[in-house]
């Protein structure tokens, strides 16, 4: 049967009152199946977060395990390019489930690649990362501190994680720019119109082109960097050439893309609720730390995460089918009732906060350590530098990025007033 709600997950309420749309949508069904997608739609806390725990059951290898023609449909002569990019989709690390649950997949399944990756990002190693971040933030808020505005998202929230991450992957500063330009290609992958393969695959085909040489020198010459890190799995026979670009594409995506809007929701949130900032700015030092989990919270930078299920299995009352697309929404999940207090107010001091802002299980995300330190510090910075913080625009006229996966602002104008 054919919902009679509004269960459009592209509709311009779900992109710009998504928590609106998924109270109701979570209220009324919180598993629930769209006609029109063709797929399930998980939107409370409760059921996320048993879908996440069980990675046997639904698997992050969708683009290898999907066989049905992709929805939202693609143009018939984009067909060859929707292929191209079921290549590049495969390749990437975080696909790599499928040797843990499929035995006959080929290759050595002894060498854990994420496990590689979560021994780069460990809490002990990112803090090597916090001067960094924290002599980058001076000087970027010098320059607002000077102007008295910003636009947090092109001033602040943009260079700073593209910042880091490339220093992390060993990537020259001055290629930041056209990084970020492709890497922002790349969310047309997560959008609804059917010509949106043609600007996707030109993305993906620059970024190999650019990181294929950088590739081969470290797998050649490796170096104390990233790039080198996930060079080691070709070294060792577990990736080929094409898999190992296509990863460090993934961690030059995933590295900056998630935080840049931790930044500007949060700021967007502090603007609209001016006696948490001042809860906030009354002990930076002791505050910002649960001031960050609440942001994450409060306004999810990434909105929702697409899975496979490997089998028949029954979940709030309904039946998935095998090889059927699941979808949990991550802005339902954090605005639950059941599990937060006042669950629609922004608390800098609420206590637990058990957010899945980052998932769950053993497809956490791996970056969230990194996440949590550059938020931490830019919002830290923002209490003892300025008193106020005011949006320049009415906040309904705020433009979001009309994609499925990401809860991401275009721009943010800000005005400041010095704190000295």
């Amino acid at each position: 049967m054919v919902s009679t709600i509004n269960d459009n997950p592209f509709s311009l309420e779900a992109i710009y009152q998504p928590y609106d749309f998924f109270a109701r949508l979570r209220d009324t069904e919180p598993v629930h199946y769209n006609e029109e997608f063709e797929v399930w739609m998980v939107s409370s806390w409760e059921h996320l977060v048993w879908v996440t725990r069980h990675p046997e059951a639904f698997s992050s290898s969708v683009f290898a395990r999907d066989t049905r023609a992709p929805n939202p449909p693609i143009d018939e002569d984009d067909m060859e390019i929707y292929n191209f990019i079921k290549k590049w989709q495969v390749s990437r690390f975080i696909q790599y489930d499928q040797k843990r649950y499929n035995p006959g997949v080929s290759g050595p399944d002894h060498v854990d690649m994420r496990r590689v990756m979560h021994g780069y990002f460990t809490p002990k190693s990112m803090e090597m990362w916090r001067p960094l971040v924290q002599s980058a933030i001076d000087e970027l808020l010098d320059a607002v501190e000077e102007k008295g505005q910003m636009d947090v998202m092109s001033d602040l929230a943009t260079p700073l994680p593209l910042l880091v991450i490339a220093r992390m992957l060993g990537i020259p500063d001055s290629d930041r720019p056209i990084l970020r330009s492709l890497a922002k290609d790349l969310r047309f992958l997560n959008r609804v119109g059917p010509d949106r393969m043609g600007p996707l695959s030109q993305a993906v085909q620059n970024l190999q082109e650019y990181l294929g040489p950088l590739v081969a020198d470290r797998v050649k010459s490796p170096k104390d960097d990233l790039i080198s890190v996930v060079a080691e799995g070709e070294r060792q026979g577990i990736f080929d050439r094409d898999m190992t670009v296509n990863n460090v594409m993934l961690l030059l995506s995933a590295g900056h893309e998630t935080t840049i809007n931790l930044i500007c929701n949060g700021t967007l949130a502090f603007t609209q609720h001016p006696d948490q900032w001042a809860i906030l700015k009354s002990d930076p030092e002791g505050k910002t730390v649960r001031a960050t989990e609440e942001a994450l919270r409060y306004d999810s930078p990434v909105k929702s995460i697409q899975r496979i299920a490997m089998d028949d299995i029954e979940i709030g009352g309904q039946t998935i089918r095998k090889d059927d697309r699941v979808r949990w929404f991550i802005s339902g999940a954090n605005r639950d009732p059941k599990v937060f207090d006042r669950a629609d107010d922004f608390d800098v001091e609420r206590y637990p906060n058990q957010h899945v802002a980052f998932g769950s299980g053993i497809h956490h995300c791996l970056g969230a350590t990194l996440a949590r330190l550059e938020g931490q510090e830019i919002f830290r910075n923002l209490a003892n530098r300025f008193d106020t913080m005011e949006l320049e625009i009415p906040v309904k006229d705020v433009e979001y990025d009309h994609v499925l996966t990401f809860r991401a602002v275009e721009s943010l104008p800000v005005k400041v007033t010095s704190a000295r």
